[in-house]
């Protein structure tokens, strides 16, 4: 049976249990565990991860852990009870733990390493704290370095900063806001600003010396020295060196290593140095051989110099190595450090090129025992420590120290009888008071021990020797007296011996006869003469004679006139011993009572560092004389004891206190001293108002604090003495002092009389008394004195600075001993409030008031219950009412002013504005029902309370401010929230009894309802962007506080009634903000107040056009932050169910209009949502991309159409403009600003400031966007559309006369037509896109567009920037339109192919003499329709001549805008889908092949190519293809009898089709003509070739001589080239297009298919299924294959692709292909370079060329794809028309040229009833195949390479097989006009039938890929570019009067549609219109 558990509550998961068995609950490793029941060994519970899961485990698994339970029963929560450093430690570890991962996907390498090895350090920290086995002291330091790193990842992750206490994280409920508030201030600053250290120490590390010339042994020493007073700082540190130059004891790491301690802060300067002296032991000179003597000497050897300030930058870590230095001259040792750093470069040279001294250096920072415990190391391997010379700073008390310094300075000898100078040796020893040597005792500095004797250096031959070297003499205290140190000196000889004579010593005693010590100074001794043999040891002979020449008598001239003389500069740093007279004196005073008044006058004199050495013998001094004579030295001892008193405030000495502090408690003995104490300090005070000079009394007031200890202390040792006695009396003396005190205060004075400035003195001192008199009388009688003291201070105090200490005064009271006892409290409290209320109302002091504050709340804590005790609510009654209000206009004060400017004024601003915001919450969170019912009673009017609603919310508004705390205070925010959100609720209550109904005031609910919002809105309430263990702990601490807030807000708006209609509109946008917020609760409470509002707005207007109005606006507004999410839009439209059943007081039809219109409205504001969403989804990308712009345009459009809000409309018209502009969309951001632009009127109208612009009038405005637009048209090259704005521009300033402008207009319009003419212009791709899937943004879901494309962007380039778009979008491998499921999937599908342009403008396109610069613009812009193809087969298929039945599907897409225009796609408005017939489609390429050979034919004609190439290949392909069978399909397959009959509505265009052929030889024997005249002399013999079988060809089709027709007109091109008039053509299909009009001239076609390969399409030359290996289905074949529009497919690629630049390669609109076609789409994606080549002339043409702006093709005509093939199984046949036949001799010509001419004609049969009677039927010649095939497969061009950039553009099936005869030049021709379709009216002036005209033929075979791989591409459109046109002069026979046509203005460009420009004529009754077939789109 299952039992609650009572105490096995919490465990940890011992090992992992899979939770197999039913009920099981898994578990894992280490996973912590809430137990709730218990069976049998198994425990039921759940993960403290997941609580929500319960299940059972096993007990064994379970490591049960102690714990506290909360809340017990349904909902309880358990604590572990462990060392809340452990319990956050393994919180903080699980939530770094996920954040670690994060970064390394972030790629934050470095943070995610370093928080590794701090995770890991915790990690063993802690379980040395598990463990337990560690000492206080050590676990006290583990948890601060613990508490350190949490503190360090949580700052590094920007996690919230953890309030601690003692390590231990603190519950904000458990201790005052104030404390909390502090507690984080200290915190905070400890992060900000580590106090900068006050020491520091130099570390040293001695590594080697390094130099060529070694070989002795050295010594180096190091010391501090000071440049600026050329004196050194420390002691000497002492290294021994070997020969080799490292150290000597290298195990001794402290005779290597030394601590330079205690430095000042002053001491870290540039002119302070380190200075290094080497010595080194050996030979007196350094060459000296070795053998000449073995006496050691000590001699200079270099000096090296570092700056200490250099350390302070370099890198710690670097070894350092020194410049080592000699000096020229031995006699300038002393001072070659001097030189050195003077740079006195002539004085010294460096000891050798390579000579360095290797040293580690490193400063330490902080006291001596904080580095011991960050350095431990350093410590325990062992350091030598040396020190100052000196005390440093600050003097500790206990510390011991006698050391005595001496400085070898210089010495004055006589020649002593030798020819030379003296090397002379000084040897020291200390000797003591019996003469014996004392034992190492002289040392020459730290790191080596002292030894008993100390040898100088040598300088050689030099008898005035300066050595300046130093000893210490560490000297113990009791062997002082009668010590003295004697120096021996000797002469060094160098000769043989090398010996060392005595010839002198000197002495000198360590301590006078008096007891004072050798006095600091140098010293000039007395050398003393002696022979080498004179026994010193008798010391007591030679200390009889006077030892210093200063102290000699007089009467001794002989030892005063001698020249030697010894110089020794001492300095004795000792703690115990003096070398001041005065002080021994005192000392003694016994011995002599007679200088005892002397010696107090001179203790102010002595040096304090004297004083406080004897500071408990100098007291016990004082005392002892005040004992025994207080009547007579009572007034000058306690001066003395002032003076002491105070010395004790200075810096140096204030560690200090405590041993006075300890002297009186322990040590103090006057029991009596307390009366003449109090009768001095009483005398003092009493002469205070009177006397002059203030400042003896000051002092004596500054010391109060410790006068009163010594009275207190006094008065209890006489009570113990005593048992009580004389208690009344002393009371009697303290009151009356007190009373002295009181009437000195009260006196009112100026701030600058002295009066007013020991008033202030007194005051600084008087809280410290406080304690002292603690001891002796009751809390009360205390409080009694202060309350009175204070109270007496004058209130209207003038002077500001007694205000100032008086707020000081107050402070300390308030945070002393006294205050905190409540007793106290309740006396104190009054005159506390009093002064701070005053000063907060003249906002003065605040720092002060904010700290007493802070103080006074922080001793007022509720207990655990919530009831807080008597007292303590009557304290806060006190406050509330005192200082409630004057707080809250305070907080308002400081906020609202200006911040200060300096930075420290700021962050104390900052300070006093978070202190007393602490102290509102504090006391706010005190507040009961009580107290609130008081305050809120207590207003006398309703205006007052009005002002304090409005005053409180406004306050806890600026609370909420997220600048209010630094980021990571989230523990304070919520807190504060807690806290407002308290006291909003009761505060709610006073705002519905008093301000409802009649008595309604709007301010104070706006400002209710506006505080609400904000305080919902607060980023730290926002749950959802917190991790889960944050998120639960708050929840569980505070639950979720928005919820409770709205709630509140939702009952306060119910208890409105009719007052709802003053907050609307106003209120809408707030509201609407917090139902952005992402909680449900919160959103299903929010949402019915709009229901509500909309209610009552329908009721006052009938409608909710302002709720809808601001609903939008705002809602843009907050979007745009990023607020709102899916669910918020489904949750709105959640309102529309409100929308029931109305209240039956309406009536019904009310009922229903207002719920309509309600719905309505909420159906636009989610579609508005939705694009929103959107929107600012997009916007959170990167870089500007398609989905951008896409998505700024469909929000702009329903601004503008649905919403019609013009300022909104106006902004997105801003940001679209911003976004093509930065993507260099310069055409697209024209027309975005056009349409603010169109807004505009050229009126002076005045603007507001809006956006970026200033205040102007519309026309200033207008011109302006008129500027930029013509400026971005020119940089987007879309001249035509800056023309037009550049007139209306020009015609207002004319309007004007402002012909500055107008010239300056009218030459930019001028450099704009320039440009047209001299600038290339790339032509752009066009490519469709379907989005389809529920994944896609709104605003491209299920929906088609067409794109425009970048320049030089292909279809897999522009395919794979879609897919980088959407990257989780899957591209649709076919073209056919998608059924639901994909539409519904939720997925994203990308469908892309490309689409053919079909312009509007054919008026330009279509007239002659326009240059294709002009041209090129119109085929490009302002598109509205698109066009598609698709071959297909209807019925069945003739596998000898597919021909027959192989249409095409044309698709044509309406755009909903034209392209360009303010985005590079628009969506498809209408899809129409047509089907073009199989004759159709012949007639179709046969058309355009004519148009193509008429267009080469001029540009021939007019020099307009730089070579005859591309005319040549054109020509060879026609003829050659022609002589192999070329036409012979077409006549194959509709001349027959068969089809005749089965057709008899085609008859005319049977008719047409005859005729073009006819046309199409006439034109080639023209075109041969005038290839005659240009053909270069190699190519003859291949021109006689095409003259031959041009006639081959002309008897194949029968001709004998041209038809009557023909003849009659010859070929007719104006101005003597091949071109016509625009209107010299109908339109074969319009109505006017009848067959029987006579045909005059040739008429020239804007458009040529670029793929048209022959003039027939052999597609069912079975030669195929040869060349592609292939034998599958033809209808597979027509998914793969090229289209039939392109004769030999491999036409397509005849040229190279980039002949026509903006064409995509023709592989590249296809939808993927099966594998085995692959390889040709490989082929196809090659650059033109590599792909295989079977052309014979190189390429002339270079890259920029291609992009020739002359290849223009007709968009209008239908065409075939290019992707389809051959069918298969088709059997070669030996024809004599396959295109193979071409001789080997010239295959290019096969390649390139065949591409560009007519399908082929299969061998005709017998043909009757031809409108030629007289042509000869002519067999075809056969001839043998060309054995230049490859197997490539076929290829497949993109749909969109049918743009009409080229020759062949227009006709989507120009083609014929690979094999076909005629082949087409694709994308080698230049056509000179575009668009080929007429208005319905236009007659034709010539009655030639025109060829461009006709519907293609459908045809679509091909042959041989390796054509279209022919890289060669056409050149002659450089020719055609570099020169002029000039007329070529026609054979005599061609030429007629030349008709001009005056070149009409070219359209508008920015005009739209015309309507009388229709893709498809209206048809003829007489002749069937074709239907126009769709392209299929290329097999990606």
């Amino acid at each position: 049976m299952w039992i609650p558990t009572e105490h096995e509550k919490y465990g940890v998961v011992l090992a992992s249990f899979r939770g197999t068995v039913q009920h099981g609950l898994p578990l894992e490793i280490g996973d912590t565990v809430q137990i709730l029941e218990k069976c049998e060994g198994w425990f039921r519970g759940f993960i403290l991860k997941n609580p929500n899961v319960k299940g059972i485990f096993p007990s064994s698994y379970i490591h049960l852990k102690n714990a506290h339970v909360k809340n017990k029963g349904q909902f309880e929560t358990v604590i572990p009870v462990e060392d809340s450093v452990i319990t956050e430690m393994t919180s903080t570890l699980r939530d770094w733990g996920a954040m670690w991962k994060q970064l390394y996907v972030k790629n934050e390498g470095d943070l995610f390493h370093r928080l590794w090895h701090v995770m890991n350090e915790i990690l063993d920290l802690r379980r040395q704290v598990l463990v337990g086995h560690l000492t206080h002291d050590r676990m006290r330091d583990v948890k601060q370095h613990i508490t350190a790193r949490l503190d360090w990842g949580n700052e590094q992750l920007g996690l919230d900063l953890v309030p601690r206490q003692e390590f231990s994280m603190v519950d904000p409920d458990e201790i005052s806001v104030t404390e909390l508030y502090r507690l984080m201030e200290h915190r905070h600053r400890k992060k900000e600003t580590p106090a900068p250290a006050s020491t520091h120490h130099l570390f040293v590390h001695v590594k080697s010396l390094m130099s060529a010339n070694l070989g002795e042994e050295l010594e180096v020493f190091f010391h501090i020295y000071d440049g600026r007073e050329n004196r050194p700082l420390s002691e000497r540190f002492f290294v021994k060196l070997n020969k080799s130059g490292l150290p000597k004891s290298p195990e001794k790491t402290e005779r290597q290593c030394t601590l330079f301690v205690d430095l000042g802060s002053s001491d870290l300067r540039k002119d302070v140095y380190i200075v290094v002296h080497i010595i080194r032991i050996g030979r007196m000179g350094a060459g000296e051989k070795k053998n000449l003597c073995s006496v050691q000497y000590r001699r200079p050897f270099g000096c090296a110099v570092i700056s200490i300030a250099d350390l302070l930058t370099a890198d710690s870590k670097d070894d350092h190595l020194l410049k080592v230095y000699a000096c020229n001259t031995e006699s300038e040792w002393y001072q070659i450090h001097e030189n050195i750093i003077k740079k006195a470069n002539s004085r010294y040279n460096l000891s050798g090129s390579n000579t360095g001294l290797s040293v580690a250096l490193q400063l330490l920072h902080g006291d001596i025992e904080q580095l011991r415990r960050e350095y431990m190391v350093l410590f325990t391997r062992g350091v030598s420590i040396t020190r100052k010379l000196g005390f440093s700073d600050v003097i500790m008390p206990g510390e011991m120290r006698n050391d005595l310094y001496i400085t070898l300075e210089k010495g004055e000898f006589e020649k002593g009888g030798k020819s030379v100078a003296r090397n002379v040796e000084i040897t020291v020893y200390v000797l003591d008071i019996d003469g014996q040597i004392l034992k190492s005792h002289v040392a020459a500095g730290s790191g080596e021990p002292g030894g008993d004797e100390y040898h100088s250096l040598v300088l050689y031959h030099n008898n005035s020797p300066r050595w300046s070297e130093q000893i210490k003499l560490p000297i113990p205290v009791d062997m002082f007296r009668g010590s003295h140190v004697r120096f021996e000196f000797r002469h060094c000889s160098t000769k043989d011996k090398g010996e060392k004579k005595l010839f002198g010593y000197s002495f000198v005693p360590l301590m006078q006869e008096d007891g004072r010590t050798l006095p600091d100074g140098t010293h000039e001794l007395i050398i003393h003469k002696c022979e080498e043999n004179t026994s010193l040891a008798e010391c007591s002979r030679y200390l009889k004679q006077p030892f210093s020449k200063a102290n000699l008598p007089s009467n001794n001239q002989t030892l005063k006139g001698t020249k030697e003389s010894f110089w020794i500069t001492s300095f004795l740093c000792s703690t115990k011993l003096t070398q001041n007279g005065d002080m021994l004196d005192l000392l003694k005073w016994r011995a002599h009572p007679e200088r005892i008044n002397d010696s107090l006058s001179k203790l102010k004199e002595i040096d304090g560092s004297e004083i406080v050495k004897f500071l408990q013998d100098t007291l016990d001094t004082l005392f002892g004389i005040l004992d025994e004579s207080s009547q007579r030295y009572g007034l000058k001892v306690f001066d003395s004891l002032v003076h002491i008193i105070n010395l004790l405030q200075d810096s140096k000495f204030q560690h200090f206190k405590p041993v006075m502090d300890t002297y009186i408690e322990s040590h103090f003995a006057g029991a009596l001293s307390y009366r003449d104490l109090i009768k001095v300090l009483k005398w003092y005070v009493d002469r205070i108002v009177d006397a002059e000079h203030q400042d003896h009394i000051q002092q004596v007031l500054k010391s109060s604090e410790y006068i009163f200890k010594y009275i207190i202390q006094s008065r209890r040792l006489f009570s113990l003495a005593t048992g009580g006695q004389n208690e009344e009396e002393f009371r009697v003396c303290i009151h009356e002092l007190f009373m002295s005190i009181r009437f000195f205060l009260s006196q009112e004075n100026k701030s600058t009389s002295p009066v007013a400035q020991t008033q202030a003195v007194f005051l600084r001192t008087f809280p410290a008394v406080y304690s002292e008199l603690l001891k002796i009388f009751t809390v009360r009688e205390v409080a009694g004195f202060v309350r009175e003291t204070l109270g007496s201070l004058p209130t209207a105090v003038h002077a500001d600075c007694l205000e100032t200490v008086k707020l000081q005064c107050i402070a300390k009271t308030v945070e002393s001993q006294l205050y905190i006892n409540p007793e106290s409290r309740c006396i104190l409290l009054p005159v506390v409030l009093r002064v701070l209320q005053a000063h907060m109302q003249e906002q003065r002091d605040l720092v002060m008031c904010a700290r007493i504050l802070t103080s006074m709340l922080s001793l007022i804590i509720k207990e655990e219950n919530g009831t807080a005790e008597p007292v303590v609510s009557e304290e806060v009654e006190l406050i509330v009412e005192s200082l409630l209000g004057v707080l809250l206009r305070t907080i308002l004060e400081i906020s609202n002013r200006p911040q200060p400017a300096g930075p420290t004024m700021r962050l104390q601003f900052q300070d006093v504005t978070g202190e007393f915001v602490a102290c509102l919450l504090a006391l706010l969170r005190q507040m009961s029902d009580r107290h609130y019912q008081q305050l809120l009673q207590a207003f006398s009017s309703k205006d007052n309370l009005r002002d304090f609603l409005l005053q409180i919310f406004t306050v806890f508004r600026i609370l909420i401010r997220p600048e209010m705390f630094p980021k990571d205070w989230t523990v304070m925010r919520l807190v504060t929230n807690n806290v407002i959100i308290t006291t909003v609720l009761y505060l709610s209550d006073a705002l519905r009894k008093n301000f409802l109904n009649d008595k309604f005031d709007y301010k104070v609910w706006d400002s209710y309802f506006y505080l609400s919002v904000i305080f919902i809105n607060q980023p730290c309430l926002q749950l959802e962007s917190f991790s889960p263990s944050k998120r639960k702990k708050i929840l569980e601490k505070y639950g979720d506080m928005r919820v409770m807030m709205g709630c509140e807000i939702f009952s306060m708006w119910q208890n409105l009634g009719e007052h709802k209609l003053n907050f609307i509109p106003a209120m809408i946008g707030p509201f609407l903000e917090v139902t952005l917020v992402p909680q449900p609760d919160l959103r299903n409470v929010m949402i019915p107040i709009f229901h509500d509002m909309m209610d009552w707005e329908q009721r006052r207007s009938g409608n909710f056009k302002q709720v809808e109005a601001k609903l939008i606006d705002k809602l843009d507004s907050l979007m745009s932050e990023g607020k709102g999410d899916e669910t918020y839009r489904e949750l709105f439209n959640s309102i529309i169910p409100l929308f029931g059943p109305y209240p039956s007081l309406l009536k019904k039809i009310e009922r229903e209009t207002w719920r309509e219109s309600g719905i309505s409205l909420i159906a636009t504001v989610t579609r508005l949502m939705e694009r929103l969403l959107d929107y600012r989804d997009c916007m959170k990308l990167g870089e500007v991309d398609g989905k951008k712009i896409g998505c700024t345009v469909s929000l702009l459009n329903f601004y503008k159409t649905e919403l019609n809000k013009e300022e909104m409309y106006i902004r997105y018209i801003h940001k679209l403009y911003d976004l093509h502009f930065k993507a260099q969309n310069y055409t697209e951001a024209s027309y975005t600003l056009l349409l603010y632009d169109e807004l505009l009127e050229w009126s002076d109208r005045p603007l507001r400031e809006f956006l970026n612009y200033p205040m102007q009038s519309e026309w200033q405005r207008k011109e302006y966007l008129h500027l930029t637009i013509v400026q971005n048209f020119d940089r987007g090259k879309c001249w035509e559309n800056g023309i037009i704005l550049c007139r209306e521009l020009a015609d207002q300033y004319e309007s004007y006369y402002d012909y500055r402008n107008l010239s300056k207009m009218r030459m930019m319009e001028a450099s704009l037509y320039d440009k047209i003419m001299d600038q290339q212009r790339l032509e752009p791709e066009f490519f469709r896109v379907g989005f389809y899937g529920k994944k896609f943004p709104f605003f491209l879901r299920n929906k088609e567009f067409v794109c425009r494309g970048h320049d030089y962007e292909r279809l897999e380039a522009f395919q794979q920037r879609m897919l980088n778009e959407f990257p989780h979008a899957i591209a649709m491998q076919h073209v056919n339109q998608p059924d639901q499921t994909i539409y519904q999937a939720d997925a994203q599908y990308l469908q892309i192919y490309a689409v053919t342009p079909i312009p509007e403008s054919q008026d330009v396109l279509q007239r002659d003499g326009v240059p294709d610069n002009i041209k090129s613009f119109y085929k490009f812009n302002h598109i509205w329709r698109f066009r598609y193809d698709r071959p297909f087969h209807k019925g069945t298929k003739d596998k000898e001549n597919e021909f027959k039945s192989l249409w095409v599907e044309r698709t044509t897409l309406t755009l909903v805008q034209s392209l360009p225009g303010i985005s590079r796609w628009f969506e498809v408005e209408k899809r129409e889908l047509v089907e073009v017939s199989p004759l159709e489609n012949a007639i179709e390429v046969i058309e355009n092949k004519n148009l193509q050979l008429r267009t080469l034919i001029t540009q021939c004609q007019s020099r307009q190519m730089q070579n005859i190439n591309p005319l040549t290949m054109c020509l060879n392909g026609v003829i050659d293809a022609a002589v192999n069978g070329g036409l012979a399909r077409y006549q194959e397959a509709f001349f027959v009898k068969d089809y005749i009959m089965n057709h008899p509505e085609d008859g005319e265009k049977i008719g047409r089709l005859r005729e073009l052929m006819f046309e199409q030889a006439h034109i080639l024997e023209y075109g041969l003509a005038v290839h005659e005249k240009f053909v270069p002399q190699d190519m003859r013999p291949l021109h006689k070739k095409l003259v031959d079988q041009f006639h081959l060809m002309k008897s194949s089709l029968g001709i004998q001589e041209f038809p009557a027709y023909v003849r009659a007109s010859p070929v007719h091109f104006t101005n003597g080239s091949p071109r016509t008039c625009r209107n010299s053509v109908p339109n074969i299909i319009s109505p006017d297009g009848g067959r029987g009009v006579a045909r005059r001239s040739f008429p020239s076609y804007p458009a040529v298919n670029r793929y048209s390969s022959s003039s027939l399409s052999s597609q069912a030359s079975n030669e195929v299924s040869n060349i592609t290996g292939q034998s599958e289905s033809s209808d597979e074949v027509f998914n793969m294959q090229p289209s039939p529009s392109t004769s030999s497919l491999s036409s397509n690629h005849s040229a190279s692709p980039n002949v026509t630049s903006s064409a995509p390669s023709s592989a590249r609109g296809s939808p993927q292909m099966a594998e085995k076609h692959k390889h040709s789409r490989e082929n196809a994606c090659l650059s033109p370079r590599e792909r295989p080549v079977s052309a014979i002339f190189p390429n002339p043409l270079d890259p920029a060329q291609r992009a020739a702006p002359h290849q223009i093709g007709d968009t209008t005509l239908p065409r075939s794809d290019p992707n389809l093939s051959a069918p298969d199984k088709v059997r070669p046949t030996p024809s004599s028309w396959s295109l193979d036949s071409v001789k080997v001799g010239a295959p290019s010509f096969s390649d390139s040229l065949g591409k560009l001419l007519c399908p082929p004609v299969p061998p005709r049969p017998p043909y009757s009833g031809s409108s030629a009677k007289n042509m000869r039927s002519q067999s075809p010649v056969s001839a043998s195949r060309s054995p230049q095939k490859t197997t490539v497969p076929p290829f497949t061009p993109s749909p969109t390479e049918c743009q009409s950039t080229s020759l062949v553009s227009s006709s989507p099936v120009l083609s014929g097989s690979y094999s076909s005869g005629i082949s087409s030049l694709s994308r080698c021709s230049v056509s000179e006009a575009s668009g080929t379709e007429l208005p319905a009216g236009d007659h034709p002036p010539h009655p030639l039938p025109p060829p461009g005209t006709l519907p293609n033929s459908v045809s679509s075979s091909s042959d041989e890929p390796i054509r279209r791989e022919n890289k060669t591409p056409p050149p002659y459109s450089v020719y055609e570019r570099n020169n002029p046109r000039r007329p070529v002069p026609l054979p005599h026979s061609l030429s007629i009067p030349p008709q001009v046509d005056p070149p009409a203005l070219p359209p508008k460009p920015h005009q739209l549609r015309t309507g009388s420009m229709k893709l498809e004529g209206t048809s003829d009754p007489r002749v069937p219109r074709p239907r126009p077939l769709p392209r299929k789109v290329s097999q990606l």
